[in-house]
């Protein structure tokens, strides 16, 4: 079976720095395609012997209303098929996209206007597309690396299976609740390496941290806790037909609890079968 990504967002949240780790990762990436080829690249990927299973369309780039009104009757069509298709989002806050544009000084795709009217004409053009989406990257907090990463953890095992994914994300609230996740659980209510002399330079991937949030009281009982509720929704999530789910854990600055949570869950997870994996959005700062 032939898997298909659709790649669409905002303009300056990241659709090249995704287009290229996916052809660093294998996949047949093609930009800017016209939909009324889309099915015809389907049909050539389908036939045998074809070299590209993975197909990533790079889509809504600076297109108008029938462009992007084109695509929703493509991506039906192609599920009909019986191919695998995702459809990847990524977006950003108005703000940070209007300091990317402003910093490249680059004319954005949709400017009729001022950059921010054109950010916000492009969001409405895109708001189906959104809508649409298996899977929402938020890249106004992460670096061009950070983003390398996410696309990396979701979509470079090149072993199609039709189970969910999901991730376990940590991430600190004084920089903000990500956009982009499903479940968001609260760990400050445990003592904060911090506030320990010895422990404050480390992070959360540092055995003497680890070692200092797992023995707490309290800690145990909410990872077993939150594993049982996993457990429980996760074959109905994807009975849904849902293909990626985020579940964010947070403490104040996103490197020390919420990162050994985040490891800690993605493993029991893991240990219980659940294709998992573990991103520490805040670990660096």
């Amino acid at each position: 079976m032939s898997a298909f990504l659709f790649v669409t967002g905002m303009s300056g949240a990241g659709r090249s720095t995704a287009a290229a780790t996916l052809e660093d990762l294998g996949w047949f990436v093609i930009d800017n395609l016209p939909p009324s080829l889309i099915t015809k690249v389907a049909d050539l990927v389908a036939r045998p012997g074809s070299e590209s299973e993975r197909v990533a369309l790079v889509i809504g780039r600076g297109g108008g209303d029938e462009y992007v009104d084109d695509v929703a009757p493509m991506l039906t069509r192609l599920r009909r098929g019986h191919h695998e298709v995702r459809v990847l989002f990524l977006d950003a806050p108005d703000d940070v996209l209007v300091r990317r544009f402003e910093g490249t000084r680059r004319r954005h795709p949709v400017a009729s206007r001022g950059v921010e009217e054109s950010i916000a004409d492009e969001r409405r053009l895109l708001d189906g597309l959104r809508g649409m989406a298996d899977v929402v990257i938020d890249t106004g907090e992460l670096n061009t690396n950070q983003l390398r990463q996410r696309v990396i953890e979701l979509f470079g095992d090149p072993v199609h299976t039709a189970h969910m994914q999901t991730s376990v994300v940590s991430f600190g609230y004084k920089h903000g609740i990500p956009l982009d996740v499903d479940i968001v659980l609260d760990c400050r209510f445990l003592p904060n390496p911090y506030w320990v002399d010895r422990l404050r330079p480390l992070s959360g991937l540092d055995a003497p941290v680890r070692e200092y949030v797992l023995s707490q009281p309290g800690t145990q009982a909410f990872l077993g806790k939150v594993e049982e509720l996993l457990t429980m929704l996760l074959p109905s999530f994807e009975q849904e037909g849902k293909s990626y789910l985020t579940v964010a854990l947070g403490c104040t600055g996103g490197r020390h609890r919420s990162v050994v949570l985040a490891d800690a869950l993605a493993e029991r997870l893991s240990g219980a079968g659940v294709r998992t994996s573990a991103f520490h959005r805040d670990i660096d700062r």
